[in-house]
């Protein structure tokens, strides 16, 4: 039975990956700002932007082995374009601390946990508006976030292979969720199912791979 830490387990693609982790028999922490995290083996309070919080999750973690951290929190304020209001010194703190700070805290906590087990793995939840190459003129902030995420998971997975822990990137579609919409491409029970798919098949060989949910390849 392999044991996942997934972050932002209380809801949408994070909650739904908890659910069917759950379901195949493995056991599942779900860790949310509020504590709850229904669909969970169990549920821990976590906020990746505090410290103390970051800080009693390693302290939490001491006899653990964890097989899996799947770094999903996430933050999005604004769609526009440069002169949106939206953009301000604010938004941009808040942002990168879920988004690019969150994630990198998060997985060092992680690591000692991470470093008892024999086949442990990262999976930053990022996505495909990070690439560069598929830049448009609108969403700045959380576009630069999940590149700025993208390229931790990258430079991580270069240096955690020689300890045999896999890092990967992923996208996970354009999902119905309150962040995506009503109006999006896919259910969260399919990105939940592609992404598990996608983490079954990371290993060191495959390390720093930034993939869709479905399997194909991101140009970063």
């Amino acid at each position: 039975m392999a044991t996942t830490l997934i972050t932002g387990a209380n809801r949408g693609v994070g909650a739904e990956m908890a659910q069917q982790l759950t379901t195949r028999g493995d056991h599942v922490i779900g860790g949310a700002r509020s504590g709850e995290a229904p669909t969970a083996s169990e549920a821990w309070l976590l906020d990746v932007t505090d410290p103390a919080s970051l800080e009693a999750l390693e302290r939490r973690l001491e006899n653990w082995a964890l097989d899996l951290l799947v770094c999903n929190a996430g933050a999005l304020i604004g769609r526009g374009q440069i002169e949106d209001d939206v953009y301000t010194h604010e938004a941009f703190a808040n942002v990168l601390a879920v988004n690019v700070t969150g994630v990198f805290m998060t997985i060092r906590a992680c690591l000692p946990a991470l470093r008892r087990s024999s086949l442990s793995k990262i999976a930053v939840i990022s996505s495909q508006m990070g690439s560069s190459e598929r830049a448009k003129g609108n969403a700045y902030l959380y576009r630069a976030s999940k590149a700025a995420a993208t390229n931790l998971a990258v430079s991580m997975s270069k240096e955690l292979a020689a300890e045999g822990i896999a890092v990967g990137a992923y996208h996970p579609g354009w999902v119905r969720t309150d962040m995506g919409g009503s109006e999006a491409d896919i259910s969260v029970e399919e990105s939940a199912e592609g992404l598990i798919q996608r983490f079954d098949a990371l290993s060191v060989e495959t390390a720093g791979c930034f993939e869709f949910y479905s399997g194909e390849p991101i140009p970063f």
